[in-house]
């Protein structure tokens, strides 16, 4: 049944360079790796298919048929020779030590009896996991973009990335390149490596001087390419002045630029619409000397991607943030939209147009926001730099086809705004932040409005939250608070105590509506040394879905959500109506709540007030 799918699928045809082989290889490297993968426990292991491309060198499929779909896979997995999964997850075991492998363990004889499982085993990983790409055989094509768009593959290579960035990170410090300018670098020369001619001529040049100088000209072509507004250029190259101060060692920036490229390039290419830029932003900001980095606070990836989905962006979304740092949130929404609009290509080009919209005020956080959106393919024209407080003309502007100016109303707001320095009189409040976003929402449709803040903003009855929290329910709804991990801001230094509000603008809070409160504290990222708090568990995706699924429904769960009906004078926080269980409380649960709740309290400056 395996070789007619395979065939049928185009597997054995020359012109795809594929090869499929079976029970033993002609490639010298898979036979080493089997060559003690015996079924029996001694001699060479002999799947029943090794399937392999010319086109991937690093990527393998093995494929263990049993006749009896009895026999499919065994409770322990560890019966090699009678079971299928047994078998093919022991063959991966051996092929992952140098392969990234995809174990296809097949059983049954006919179409009823036929049964199939998928698993991953990524090279160099200890466990495999299971993959639910398929529920049957498919082409090698779609097998391998399948892989390459998975969660299990980009925490591979984000983790790669991660350790690049480190070592990257290294190599500026050494050449007294200042955190401050280590990201424009990088965006620089992501932004000159689209440009043909750079990319052909970069190593020919004689002196670190003149690639410098062909380095920054090449970069504001690039502006000038992407129809950026002069004033606007004008803004951006001052961002990358400082290029033409590089070390005079051309050397160190040609291996610099096929590091780049071979390395941040490659990833932006297998995963697209990330944050790359803003991520190695905060990752440089984590090796700055002084605690609070540059004041920049961006927003985690992981929590990008849940906006997206909590605020349910779709092909026909209008979605604006009203201070997008590096465009995270922008691109978070662009994936989700993209994806939507499926093969659709002239909708995919209009969406990242005449369908994204950010303002954002400080000059170097512009720039990477501007670098950001021209490296994921538009949309760079309707990011602009200014104050969204200001009655700005040019915000929310966009030329129709026929060349006509027109305004738009977003139908999704995305924020995480500045957050107050509390040192400072009139620096502005969070929540001034959401009523401005609110307020550039479309009336007609009610749009829905997603921002991460303080919990402060929360949980602060009085003063100008107090008043700030009247005047939303005044004129928006609060349809849910989520109290989110507190350590979330550890990787940009901060250690802000955070919540995600979820408004529907412009409907005033109804008299007796209840709210939904969830409590989010646990995303199951964990800190490491090198790396800030990272996914190492892989368990993101299956609480993300779970928190998500959790919000659209409603639902309402013991120590996890809850419905209350709140106004002003209220804590709009989980923690407040969550019923405690006290058959689970003992000293040490005592200890640990007791030890966070005094953190949270140095966190946000309040310990005074307790």
């Amino acid at each position: 049944m395996v070789d007619r799918r395979l065939r049928d699928l185009g597997y054995y045809a020359p012109a795809n360079g594929i090869t499929v082989e079976k029970q033993c290889s002609d490639t010298a490297r898979i036979n080493k790796l089997l060559e003690h993968a015996s079924k029996s426990g001694s001699g060479a292991g002999k799947p029943e298919f090794i399937i392999h491309s010319q086109k991937v060198s690093d990527f393998i499929i093995i494929v263990e048929c049993k006749a009896s779909p009895q026999k499919h896979e065994s409770d322990s997995r560890t019966k090699y020779f009678d079971y299928a999964v047994d078998g093919a997850l022991l063959y991966a075991s051996f092929l992952s030590k140098e392969f990234d492998v995809l174990a296809i363990a097949v059983s049954g004889q006919d179409e009823p009896s036929f049964r199939i499982s998928h698993f991953l085993h990524l090279h160099g990983t200890a466990k495999p996991v299971e993959w639910d790409a398929a529920h049957d055989v498919v082409s090698f094509d779609e097998y391998y973009e399948a892989f390459t768009t998975s969660d299990v593959k980009f925490r591979q290579d984000y983790d790669a990335l991660l350790d690049y960035s480190r070592n990257l990170n290294h190599q500026l410090q050494a050449q007294k390149i200042t955190e401050a300018n280590r990201g424009f670098l990088i965006s620089g020369i992501l932004i000159a490596l689209k440009n043909r001619a750079f990319r052909q001529s970069y190593q020919s040049h004689e002196t670190a001087k003149q690639l410098a100088a062909n380095l920054l000209e090449t970069i504001g072509a690039e502006f000038e390419n992407a129809h950026i507004p002069s004033d606007r250029r004008e803004i951006l190259s001052q961002s990358f002045s400082f290029i033409k101060t590089l070390p005079a060692d051309k050397e160190f920036i040609v291996g610099l630029i096929n590091g780049i490229d071979d390395n941040i390039n490659a990833f932006m290419k297998t995963h697209k619409y990330y944050d790359t830029i803003g991520q190695f932003y905060i990752e440089f900001l984590r090796y700055a000397n002084n605690d609070k980095g540059l004041g920049i606070v961006l927003t985690p990836r992981h929590i990008a991607e849940l906006f997206a989905l909590l605020s349910d962006v779709n092909k026909d979304s209008i979605v604006f943030d009203n201070c997008c740092g590096t465009a995270g949130l922008l691109i978070a929404a662009m994936k989700q939209m993209v994806k939507d609009a499926g093969a659709d290509t002239k909708l995919q080009k209009k969406i990242k147009k005449q369908q994204l919209f950010g303002i954002e005020f400080q000059p170097n956080i512009y720039a990477l926001a501007i670098c950001n959106m021209i490296l994921h393919g538009d949309g760079k024209a309707n990011v602009i730099r200014g104050d969204c407080f200001e009655d700005d003309a040019k915000i929310l502007q966009i030329e129709d086809d026929s060349g006509k100016t027109i305004k738009v109303k977003p139908t999704v707001g995305v924020l995480n705004p500045p957050y107050k320095n509390k040192s400072m009189k009139n620096d502005r409040e969070e929540l001034e932040f959401v009523l401005n976003n609110l307020e550039y929402l479309d009336r007609d449709k009610g749009g829905r409005c997603v921002a991460i803040l303080p919990i402060t903003c929360a949980t602060n009855p009085a003063g100008a939250i107090g008043e700030l929290k009247r005047r939303l329910l005044e004129k928006h709804t609060l349809e849910a608070v989520m109290s989110m991990p507190i350590e979330l801001f550890h990787n940009s230094k901060t250690t802000v105590v955070t919540c995600v509000m979820v408004f529907t603008a412009h409907r005033p809070h109804p008299l007796g509506k209840k709210t939904w409160f969830g409590y989010w504290r646990d995303d199951g990222l964990v800190k490491t040394k090198h790396r800030g708090r990272v996914d190492v568990n892989g368990m993101w995706p299956l609480i993300r879905d779970r928190w998500v699924q959790a919000f659209r429904n409603r639902e309402i769960a013991d120590g996890f959500s809850v419905m209350r009906e709140v106004g002003p004078e209220d804590e709009w926080c989980a923690e407040a109506y969550l019923a405690a269980d006290y058959d689970s409380l003992n000293l040490r649960s005592l200890s640990e709540v007791s030890r966070r709740y005094v953190i949270s309290q140095i966190m946000n400056e309040t310990v005074g007030q307790i």
